[in-house]
């Protein structure tokens, strides 16, 4: 948040056009802005000359002084020049604060407009901009009161307002404990809201964390939420890994089975004749035990006005006791209590994905002080210091080997199985497993930084977005229940008033359509079917960064592949030597004298190709890099040439020997190697095409991909060969890294949903243009993991089939839940209105369509 006065700096008597004043100074870390307050005025055209203002270097505000007060004005420029400016007058002194936000929730132009309004109409509000396309708000207010209470007003119009720069420092995680479903996520979020001193809070059920950003104590937080009828524990205070509240589930457990025996026994004693209202102070006794915390929960969603099942529940209850069906009471608090629990208990299977990740990484280091080796927390570590990692041990921060040589199975982070041969100056990651030998690693990231630490941070993020589904479910849940309720209301009364039966015979039905009007199993559709694929897939080296890339990859008919690095290894290497005067390694000597002082990656390769063969280096002088072509040099008085045709073309040498037209025409990168006279001989380089990136292609083709297209800077021979070689559907070539981003509006506006795999970084404008950007080798590159929608952790591709996979079947798994969820409601509503359904079958089916929805979303994990 930036501050800022501006004083009247306006002489009227000084008219000159375009003249303006600048009132903003650029601080550490906050954004050089301008703002302008509005004000009608019948002199808003006249363009009059502004004093200087004087920059405080102490200060974040600018003082400027002014001869004439009366009707002055200045022109202030908004943050783009332009734009065009905003004119504004003061009379005295005005404290402006000028606050950034992100606004997340946007579907179109129209919200922007929605938002820009409403916070415009908030009292000190001075001007307020929202960009749909940045999805970025700007305000001016004169005062920090209103700056804390525009999120919440932006969070009413269902948006959510971060300012930037301090959620990172102001908001706190929380694990709350004791939801049943996203009904209750609402209900805390709402009451988190009414207290003054809470900017912004975002509750996820699905994750069970509520994220919080305030200026009150941390106690007062919690024993808010306590007070909606559930546990709250700050993330930082509870045990790395510990997410399921394992003693509240065994208090649930036991008071579900001491109301069940209460229950029980009321049944027993009405079968052998002891009167009904003995049993009935059984049944009492079972409602209140079971009952007691849905109920403290509905008075809490009341006072927040929201209408989740504690409340419909609730409502059904007491309503079942009052016209005397103590029994239907009972048996509704009792289901509902056990549905709760059971509920509770699977989808704790989902968020163990995040939690099973957490214990990767070792709390503690062995550390070298010297000549001594300590045992210290991860959090204790510095950069630079050198651990020791001993053989079938965990690796506890990302660095780089310095000693040792080892296998170190990286499946936690790449999700390949096959351990990497590690070696000094190779990097490592935390989490991973140490294979047969003794490693020391200089420490190059601290504990919360490391690549498990992203991951972890990245999937918790992802599993706490709304896809687009999730968000119109959320959206029609909130119109359908209210609608519900007053549908449940007037069964209750208009029947027994047109005289189509009793009040009793009504009123029950309604308690009945109340209970089925909650949409738990709808709401709970999507987001834990989410949940659960992208916890599957992070454990199996694929990052999804959130539900609406999960459900985009499903839909994808189009893969755009970078060549290098991508399709092919990335390093060129040596693949044949063809002699055609002297011998085999008198040709390899000149070649490694030749191109051992070139930084060529070409020459990189040949020289590496040489020292692995042992071919000795020769004497050689006047070396010279012939630009474009080659690069020479005198060895026992003669000039030899390692180059390109072009080169020897220069030179004069005939004849040119056919082979190398033929290699040239299998893609290879010839390297000619001869004098003026003559040519001795050639050495093909060539980038080669991983291994798996064929099986990938292969796999994609029988799952229905409809092109698989190759984007290259190569010439059109090799990449109509590599093409062919890796099996694509077709090609583009000679593309300079701007054509690519054409190549992919090609392929959109061919009628293909697009998805562009490259390597996060000189890709950036093509992954941004495709529907999905994929990044791969994620683990080595921090900027890919930042940049794509999907990162594939692995250097391969053969994560990709398994990704689109994932996704296609979270998308069926998703409708299966919705169709289900409706099904069940329409089917109980056809049901109640002729009186074929009792209260407790309308508690069953709420809350067992809800647990069969989550154990259907755990099918996801089994997916490999």
């Amino acid at each position: 948040m930036q501050k800022m006065k501006n004083n009247t700096c306006c002489n009227s008597n000084q008219i000159q056009a375009n003249s303006c004043c600048n009132h903003t100074k650029q601080t550490a870390g906050l954004q050089t802005s301008t703002v302008a307050t509005t004000t009608p005025s019948n002199q808003s055209e006249e363009k009059l000359d502004c004093c200087e203002s004087e920059t405080n270097d102490d200060s974040d505000s600018y003082d400027s002084s002014c001869t004439n007060h009366s009707d002055s004005f200045c022109s202030v420029a908004k943050e783009q020049s332009n734009e065009e400016a905003i004119k504004h007058h003061t009379n005295e002194a005005i404290d402006f604060y000028r606050v950034q936000y992100t606004v997340s929730g946007m579907d179109c132009g129209a919200c922007a407009k929605t938002i820009e309004k409403s916070v415009a109409n908030m009292e000190a509000v001075q001007t307020v901009e929202v960009q749909f396309g940045t999805a970025k708000m700007n305000v001016a207010a004169k005062n920090q009161a209103v700056i804390q209470e525009i999120p919440r007003k932006v969070a009413k119009l269902g948006y959510k307002a971060e300012e930037i720069g301090s959620h990172k420092d102001k908001g706190e995680i929380y694990f709350v404990e004791g939801m049943d479903c996203g009904a209750c996520a609402k209900t805390i979020e709402k009451h988190m809201r009414t207290i003054p001193n809470v900017q912004q809070v975002t509750v996820n059920f699905s994750t069970s964390k509520m994220d919080i950003s305030h200026s009150t104590d941390q106690e007062t937080i919690i024993s808010e939420v306590k007070k909606a009828g559930y546990n709250a524990t700050l993330a930082s205070k509870r045990a790395r890994g510990n997410t399921a509240p394992a003693k509240l589930i065994d208090l649930s457990a036991m008071f579900v089975i001491i109301s069940g025996l209460l229950l029980g026994t009321g049944v027993g004693l009405s079968f052998i004749g002891v009167p009904s209202t003995i049993s009935n102070v059984f049944y009492g006794a079972g409602m209140v035990i079971s009952g007691y915390k849905p109920v403290k929960s509905a008075y809490f969603a009341v006072k927040s006005r929201a209408l989740d099942m504690n409340v419909l529940m609730s409502v059904a209850a007491i309503g079942a006791a009052l016209i005397g069906e103590w029994l239907e009471g009972a048996l509704v608090v009792w289901l509902f209590s056990l549905g709760a629990l059971l509920q509770i208990k699977s989808i704790d299977r989902t968020r163990n994905s995040v939690k099973e990740l957490m214990e990767l990484a070792p709390l503690e280091a062995l550390v070298k002080r010297g000549q001594d080796i300590v045992k210290v927390s991860v959090e204790a570590v510095t950069i630079s210091d050198i651990i020791l990692v001993k053989p079938g041990d965990r690796i506890p921060l990302d660095g780089e080997i310095v000693k040792g040589e080892s296998s170190v199975n990286q499946a936690s982070i790449t999700g390949e199985s096959i351990p990497v041969d590690k070696t000094v100056t190779d990097d490592v990651f935390a989490g991973t497993v140490n294979g047969h030998g003794t490693l020391e690693i200089e420490v190059t990231k601290l504990a919360q930084d490391t690549t498990i630490a992203k991951i972890i941070e990245m999937v918790e993020d992802a599993q706490g977005k709304q896809a687009p589904s999730q968000a119109f479910i959320d959206k029609f849940a909130s119109i359908y229940t209210p609608i519900v309720f007053v549908v449940a209301l007037i069964i209750m009364v208009l029947p027994p008033l047109v005289q189509l039966g009793t009040w009793g015979e009504w009123f029950y039905r309604g308690l009945e359509l109340l209970v089925i009007a909650c949409p738990c199993a709808l709401v709970i559709s999507t987001p834990v079917a989410i949940v659960a694929a992208i916890g599957n897939a992070a454990k199996n080296g694929v990052l999804i960064k959130g539900g609406a890339f999960l459900e985009k990859a499903g839909t994808i008919t189009a893969i755009a592949f970078d060549k290098t690095g991508t399709i092919t290894a990335g390093k060129p290497t040596v693949s044949d030597v063809e002699v055609f005067h002297k011998d085999e390694t008198a040709l390899l000597q000149l070649a490694r004298t030749l191109e051992a002082y070139s930084n060529h990656p070409i020459a990189k390769s040949i020289v590496d190709y040489t020292e692995a063969k042992q071919i000795n280096i020769l004497e050689g002088e006047n070396f010279q890099s012939i630009v474009g072509k080659g690069v020479s040099a005198t060895i026992d008085g003669t000039t030899y040439y390692a180059g390109n045709r072009k080169l020897f073309n220069d030179l004069g040498v005939e004849p040119i020997p056919k082979t190398i037209d033929q290699l040239q025409e299998q893609a290879k990168t010839i390297v000619i190697i001869g004098n003026n006279i003559e040519i001795l001989g050639v050495i093909c380089v060539e980038d080669t095409i991983r291994t798996t990136t064929v099986k990938a292609m292969k796999q994609l083709e029988n799952d229905g991909m409809k092109e698989k297209v190759m984007l290259t800077g190569d010439n059109e021979k090799t990449a109509a060969f590599m093409a062919k070689q890796s099996n694509m559907t077709r090609y583009y070539a000679n593309l300079l890294p701007e054509d690519k981003v054409t190549s992919i509006k090609k392929l959109q506006q061919a009628g293909y949903q697009t998805a562009m795999v490259g390597d996060g970084i000189n890709d950036a404008p093509a992954l941004a243009t495709a529907d999905l950007g994929i990044a791969m080798g994620g683990a080595g590159t921090d900027t890919a993991i930042e940049t794509a929608d999907v990162v594939l952790m692995a250097d391969n591709l053969e994560k990709l089939p398994f990704t689109m996979k994932l996704s296609k079947k979270a998308l069926t798994i998703i409708k299966q839940n919705v169709w289900f969820s409706v099904l069940i409601k329409v089917v109980a509503l056809v049901l109640v209105l002729p009186g074929w359904f009792t209260l407790w079958l309308a508690v069953l089916s709420d809350t067992g369509a809800a647990l069969l929805v989550i154990l259907n979303s755990l099918r996801l994990f089994k997916l490999k």
